[in-house]
């Protein structure tokens, strides 16, 4: 008789299953195994990961008929599933179909008491702000065309991004990401995606390699380009430094090597660029790149505000000011790529509607909605909008009942077209390839340490829709869950 071991979880899993009555013997056969049922194939399925994983998992009809639960009320690490549940409190709270008029960034012209004029340089949220040189739309060039033509000496550059508090970061991100374009820092001044490119070629044997990296940084190149063998390049960076270590070896023969660095002070990096693009056009400036911020304070947290009332925050007299894609643009890019940065930019953005966009305030707007969605609330707490935070934690239930109730919004439609397909594009174009399922899948993924997860919809081989959320917590490190989870859903899938 086979013997399983089974995790915890889906140990549990198979105490709960009804006993089944003894099949009849069959003649000189008796020995072959029973029919398992759908629950025991997959709990077999699951006993492939990584010892010690914790799994979690409901599918249902789209009508809320249950099809299979593992620990469906259990709360795990959702990572980033959790843009599932900030983009739907998007479409649910703001208006996503038309241009970002509120989120744009713009300029002025501040006088001196003495001198000439300071170019201030204001964000109110936007993430599609872009300084490339190829740019078409929302570009700071257009706002640096606008100020040399009114203006051929300016003294500082000022980097304000007030409209948010001063939390760039949210608790319980991992530390390890915050010089890297996962965790980049958060502003209401965000100009592309608050990274800068660090490319690495070979060089000349014995010699570093070349390096092409922002003057923004200052770079220390301790790497070396070696005849043959692997390469084993890497970088660090202290926070809140502006020096770049690269150290390690590229081979001669090899291919270039390439990261994105985070940003720590967004705001800065916008008026440096901003200063750049002046220069470039004949603007003399005088004076020095600086920023303004606004600390967090108590009427940041609803909780402390008491019977005081958050004040209106004034608009400015624009010199200029861009118009933004409409954000239903950008939740494509959130979900289809697991965007971190505007993810969370997207959070501040509900924390504006009735409060100063602190974090708080974020969650608690899309606390809001998922209440009015009949979440439970011991199904979910959330600390950022984009899954970087280990703090975050979701049941199985709460994001099959999320998706339910979507698919079920006028914006339903929208909203799901923005999740990768199985095998087809975004963070899944990989997954699923050969597989029934390729194209018939539409679905959110999730990594971080120690957690993947996937939630979404699914074309089972009857023809019917399926509904479902699947994580994977406290998988040893560097090893995944992913190819078992795969497994299993190829297995329900084709099971109805």
């Amino acid at each position: 008789m086979m013997t399983l071991r089974l995790s915890a979880s889906v140990a549990a899993l198979l105490l709960t299953l009804p006993v089944q009555a003894k099949p009849a013997p069959l003649p000189a056969i008796a020995a072959l195994r029973p029919v398992l049922s759908l629950a025991e194939r997959v709990a077999e399925v699951l006993v492939a990961a990584p010892a010690g994983t914790r799994f979690g998992l409901l599918v249902t009809t789209a009508d809320g008929r249950e099809v299979l639960a593992i620990d469906p009320d259990g709360r795990f690490m959702p990572a980033s599933n959790t843009k599932l549940f900030t983009t739907a409190a998007a479409y649910a709270l703001l208006d996503m179909a038309a241009p970002d008029v509120a989120g744009a960034a713009g300029v002025i012209l501040e006088p001196r008491r003495r001198g000439d004029p300071d170019v201030v340089l204001i964000g109110r949220g936007d993430a599609a702000l872009s300084s490339a040189p190829d740019c078409t739309t929302d570009c700071l060039a257009t706002l640096a065309d606008a100020i040399a033509a009114k203006a051929r000496k300016v003294t500082d550059v000022i980097g304000d991004d007030r409209w948010f508090p001063d939390e760039r970061w949210s608790p319980g991100m991992s530390w390890n990401n915050i010089v890297t374009d996962s965790g980049t820092a958060i502003s209401a001044l965000s100009v592309s995606d608050n990274v800068v490119p660090l490319v690495v070629t070979p060089g000349t044997v014995g010699q570093p390699p070349q390096v092409a990296l922002s003057p923004y940084f200052k770079l220390e190149n301790q790497a070396v380009t070696i005849a043959a063998g692997k390469t084993t390049l890497a970088y660090d960076r202290a926070m809140g430094g502006d020096t770049v270590r690269l150290y390690g070896q590229i081979a001669a023969a090899g291919t270039r090597w390439s990261e994105l660095l985070g940003i720590d002070d967004s705001a800065h990096f916008a008026a440096w660029n901003l200063r750049q693009m002046l220069e470039a056009r004949g603007v003399r400036v005088n004076g020095t790149v600086r920023v303004r911020h606004r600390p967090r304070t108590t009427l940041d947290d609803p909780a402390q505000r008491g019977t005081q009332a958050v004040a209106p925050v004034a608009g400015p007299d624009w010199m200029a000011r861009l118009t933004a894609p409409p954000l239903a643009e950008d939740v494509v890019t959130i979900n289809k790529v697991s965007q971190n940065l505007h993810a969370d930019l997207l959070l501040r953005r509900l924390g504006r509607i009735a409060g100063t966009g602190s974090i708080t305030d974020g969650t608690a707007a899309l606390g809001q909605v998922l209440a009015g969605a009949g979440l439970p609330r011991t199904g979910y707490d959330f600390s950022d909008g984009s899954g970087m935070s280990s703090y975050n934690r979701v049941s199985p239930r709460a994001a099959v009942t999320l998706l339910r109730w979507a698919s079920a919004q006028p914006w339903g439609a929208a909203w799901r077209a923005s999740l990768p397909i199985g095998g087809v594009d975004g963070t899944l174009r990989r997954r699923f390839i050969d597989s029934p399922l390729k194209g018939n899948l539409w679905a959110k993924t999730g990594t971080l340490n120690a957690t993947n997860a996937l939630s979404g919809y699914f074309r089972a081989a009857s023809g019917r829709e399926l509904v479902f959320a699947f994580f994977a917590n406290d998988v040893p490190e560097d090893r995944g869950a992913t190819a078992t989870m795969d497994a299993a859903l190829n297995l329900i899938a084709a099971a109805n």
